[in-house]
């Protein structure tokens, strides 16, 4: 039995029940800092987390009503948050040391009179979003700051195109439009520190785009049409003929303040180039500023495994973490076997990069596999944990059947015992069958949710200091990490239900970790 099917490292020790105490619409503090030692606990009512055994056994986390959570961002039907990573600036700044890196919505192109928020839905699969960045003082760190889309796709030429072809829809030769492609695209953005022991300013923002191939609708030029018949409608050239399957690809930008930008491109010779990004300016003058990929040493792309339609690629979301003076890359991907199985039913894999300068022309180590098959659309994010030499593993998953509330989903959480990345690969993550997604080490989050009981705990992710490593607001000093995430189920944005991306709140939430020989 392979060692990541099965959850045994995360056996229940104890339960208690506790009561669920929270509310949308603001940021709550559940009382109590320190947690009480687990024979202690109150008794509570509602569904309450199982303490389990991490670390090798050397380590215990029980989640009970001390751990503080909350509303981070209820955003309107208009925009959205996702994948919020708090990073802790090496030099804090006069507005605040804690910078908000998370994937919002691309910019609109324009209203309709007096429609400031009109709801959206992520209907065009160009949209790729847009980087978003806001600081915050500490003492706000669990409320998401002002911020700032700073680049991404925007979306008007389509309308621009579609008008400019009904204008001309009788006229011969009619040029197709150039080729939407991805542009920068940037989803899932990490945010980590650059070489700043080696005196370098820089911090890099990694984020995925989609590879989209030339399709033959683009690649003919107005000599290798045929003239159309008078009155005949012209073709649609701003929609491919046949679906276009895609690939994920990691692109990079990287910052001095993280409110300008520069993005690694190539020039005419081919060489690396690092671009300044001027949204206005570009979107004046129609141009999209077209990333370079990542390399690894090998010089090859770093892509996912499996190509899918836009709204179903997968793979490359993960975490960076310094150790060592060492970049480590964790993410996950689509197993290469699976490739040819309904994206809902690939099966993942964990990975592992690294790399020890990220402005060289190859960025990554070839990838490394840590342990066996993940869930299909599992998330994995991996960071040194605070003031200990250990890996902390935060992931997707369900509570066990016979949990309260049922398998609802949740977000899991391990230790390692050491630093050694072979000791993620031998954690038990998940109970068998795998595919059903379970495990006993789950966090027992009680934040969100549909009203019926039923949860999402999506494009989760944490605090981390400016080299990728757990960090905590100074609130929340004594305990040991904070989670964010949003909640696909919760009522959006004046109740809509129309987007499960739009509108949707996003929460916080501590855990605390103990050893056992202290209880």
């Amino acid at each position: 039995m392979s060692p990541m099917t099965t959850a045994a490292s995360a056996r229940p020790v104890t339960r208690h029940r506790w009561t669920p105490v929270w509310a949308l619409g603001s940021a709550v503090i559940l009382s109590g800092w320190l947690a009480a030692p687990a024979q202690a606990r109150p008794t509570y009512d509602g569904s309450a987390p199982t303490c389990f055994l991490t670390g090798g056994g050397s380590l215990e986390i029980c989640r009970d009503g001390s751990e503080a959570e909350g509303v981070l961002a209820a955003p309107p039907a208009c925009s959205f948050v996702s994948g919020v990573q708090l990073l802790r600036l090496q030099k804090t700044p006069v507005d605040g040391p804690i910078e908000f890196v998370f994937q919002g919505e691309s910019p609109l192109g324009k209203t309709r009179r007096g429609e400031e928020c009109p709801e959206r839905m992520a209907t065009d699969d160009r949209d790729g979003g847009a980087l978003h960045t806001g600081r915050s003082p500490e003492q706000l760190a669990t409320i998401l700051p002002p911020s700032q889309s700073r680049f991404g796709v925007t979306l008007p030429e389509k309308d621009k195109q579609t008008k400019r072809r009904r204008r001309g829809r009788d006229r011969d030769g009619d040029e197709p439009p150039v080729q939407a492609r991805e542009g920068i695209g940037p989803r899932d953005p990490i945010a980590v520190a650059g070489r700043d022991w080696a005196g370098e300013e820089y911090s890099y923002v990694f984020l995925l785009g989609q590879e989209a191939p030339v399709t033959e609708a683009a690649a003919e030029t107005s000599e290798d049409r045929p003239r159309r018949r008078r009155g005949r409608r012209p073709r649609d050239w701003s929609e491919p003929a046949t679906p276009v399957s895609l690939r994920r690809v990691q692109i990079e930008a990287r910052t001095l303040d993280f409110a300008n930008f520069e993005i690694r491109t190539r020039d005419e010779s081919g060489n690396l180039a690092w671009v300044p990004v001027n949204q206005e300016k570009d979107r004046k003058r129609r141009s999209v500023l077209e990333p370079a990929v990542v390399l690894d040493e090998e010089g090859k792309p770093v892509r996912s495994a499996c190509a899918a339609m836009p709204f179903e690629t997968q793979g490359l979301v993960g975490s960076i973490s310094i150790v060592e003076k060492t970049y480590h890359y964790f993410y996950t991907d689509v197993l290469p076997e699976d490739c040819n199985l309904p994206p809902e039913k690939r099966r993942m894999g964990l990975f592992l990069r690294t790399a020890t300068d990220l402005a060289v022309d190859k960025v990554w180590s070839r990838p490394r596999r840590l342990g066996d098959a993940l869930p299909p659309n599992s998330l994995v994010r991996v960071a040194r944990a605070k003031s200990a030499s250990r890996w902390a593993v935060s992931y997707t998953c369900n509570r066990p059947a016979n949990a309260p509330g049922g398998p609802v989903a949740d977000i899991c959480l391990q230790y390692t015992a050491d630093l050694d990345p072979a000791g993620i690969g031998a954690l038990m993550l998940y109970s068998d069958p795998v595919e059903a997604g379970r495990s006993t080490a789950y966090l027992g989050l009680r934040s969100g949710g549909n009203g019926a009981g039923r949860f999402d705990r999506s494009a989760h992710f944490w605090m981390t200091d400016a080299h990728g490593n757990l960090d905590l607001p100074a609130t929340y000093a004594g305990k040991s990490g904070l989670v964010t995430w949003v909640d696909r189920l919760a009522p959006g944005a004046g109740g809509s239900t129309g987007s499960k991306v739009y509108g949707r709140p996003v929460y916080w939430a501590t855990w605390t970790v103990r050893r056992t020989a202290d209880r």
